[in-house]
């Protein structure tokens, strides 16, 4: 039997569809194999958000021709779709192929044949006009939980970012498609999904009739028996009232967890970057979430080194996020991607300066994740185990529905179960610990 790896970098929407593709090829006969086995097959899934990660891709493609030199190597995901010249470069890859066709590459593999010589096959074209290209349910295995990707692209153009070069206009799952997905989801016995787009907060919009992801996740808490459903990043002005308060009252179906991205604090840095919210627009945010949903975890993505980007700009934006309830930050320097407007503004950051801001931001992302957490002491959490007791250890580990790693004592419990615990400690390695 052919064998496959899928290396996948990025996104949460890269690792849903890293597992859809993986579904795809078994289906058509391949059997997974790891890094330390000898795969027919890798396809590297790529990501393209900074300078960085498409960097990291490059070295991906280099690592498994060199690790893997009889496989087939093919290249997907965003770095090949607004880069595929580039790939076309790199010694040893066999085929780029674009979001389009991701789902296709069994059927790609068994038509094309490269010879030695030739350059690779690259099956790729514009996303403008596609339809939503829908995937199949899947639960990634040794995980309690799935992915589902419900909306794709991006009609925002903010200065910096590349994304809407990769993914094409926003387009979204039918709801009719997103509650079957659930129903068969539940069927395998998942407990929690993670609802998962580019531009998540705008699900809907482009249907007909149009709606929103508000009313969507209302008709799947009403209509399926999934346990818990998780949302990811979510724009500012999409966090509308009526998902926080179905987060306050769904029982802990809608998880008490927000991913909102900030990018900066700073007015004038928001009004270049194209950022349709101000500082104050935000703080009034987190602080109604952190109001109206007692234990909500709130996760906020911040960008350093903007263009143009002060010491009092940076300190607008350290400030702000000091002052607020946040649970954790995923700090960013700022990486110019070509054919951006903001790749040409003046006034570049220091690469230092920049480094010494993420190196703030950070430090202060770790304070205030462990200070959110020892606020959980002596609560009672809901939390999905994810591993069986350990005789050795007397843990099972699990996530609780505001984002917390717990590792579960007092008992024997195996995976995949929804169990109550009370927070007793935070252990040295940042786990919480939760005695059943």
């Amino acid at each position: 039997m052919r064998s496959y790896l899928i290396v996948t970098l990025g996104c949460k929407v890269n690792q849903c569809e890293s597992a859809a593709l993986g579904h795809a090829l078994e289906t058509a006969g391949y059997a997974r194999t790891d890094d330390k086995g000898a795969p027919d097959v890798i396809v590297v899934n790529t990501c393209t958000v900074t300078g960085k990660a498409a960097m990291q891709s490059r070295q991906t493609i280099r690592q498994a021709r060199r690790r893997h030199p009889a496989a087939r190597i093919v290249v997907t995901g965003c770095y090949a779709q607004t880069a595929p010249d580039e790939i076309k470069a790199i010694a040893g890859v066999d085929m780029i192929v674009g979001h389009d066709s991701k789902l296709r590459i069994a059927d790609l593999l068994a038509r094309e044949h490269r010879a030695a010589d030739a350059l690779p096959f690259v099956h790729h074209r514009s996303l403008y006009g596609c339809n939503f290209s829908s995937m199949p349910s899947v639960a990634f295995e040794d995980r309690t939980r799935a992915f589902l990707k419900i909306q794709d692209g991006c009609n925002t153009r903010c200065t910096y970012c590349i994304v809407p070069y990769a993914r094409g206009q926003s387009r979204s799952m039918p709801v009719q498609d997103v509650l079957d997905h659930m129903h068969s989801l539940a069927g395998k016995a998942v407990r929690e999904v993670v609802l998962t787009g580019i531009h998540l907060g705008v699900y809907g919009a482009d249907l007909t009739p149009s709606t929103s992801l508000a009313t969507v996740i209302e008709t799947i808490l009403a209509s399926t028996a999934i346990e818990r459903i998780r949302l990811s990043s979510i724009e500012p002005a999409e966090v509308e009232e009526r998902i926080v308060a179905l987060a306050a009252k769904s029982g802990g179906r809608l998880c008490r967890h927000f991913h909102i991205p900030l990018q900066s604090g700073d007015n004038d840095v928001l009004g270049r970057m194209g950022r349709p919210y101000t500082r104050q627009a935000f703080f009034d945010l987190v602080s109604r979430i952190h109001a109206h949903v007692p234990g909500a975890a709130i996760g906020v993505d911040v960008m350093a080194g903007f263009p143009g980007e002060s010491e009092a700009a940076f300190d607008n934006t350290y400030r702000l996020l000091d002052a607020l309830p946040i649970t954790y930050l995923h700090v960013f320097p700022y990486s110019p991607r070509k054919g951006t407007p903001a790749a040409t503004y003046p006034q570049k950051v220091p690469e230092s300066t920049t480094k010494e801001r993420c190196r703030r931001l950070r430090d202060l992302g770790d304070r205030k994740r462990t200070a959110f957490y020892h606020t959980m002491i002596g609560q009672r959490l809901q939390v999905l185990t994810e591993t069986r007791t350990d005789p050795e250890t007397g843990q099972a580990l699990g996530l609780s529905d505001n984002y917390i790693p717990v590792a579960v004592v007092g008992g024997d419990v195996e995976a995949n179960r929804m169990i109550s615990v009370r927070i007793t400690a935070i252990a040295p390695d940042g786990r919480a610990v939760g005695l059943i």
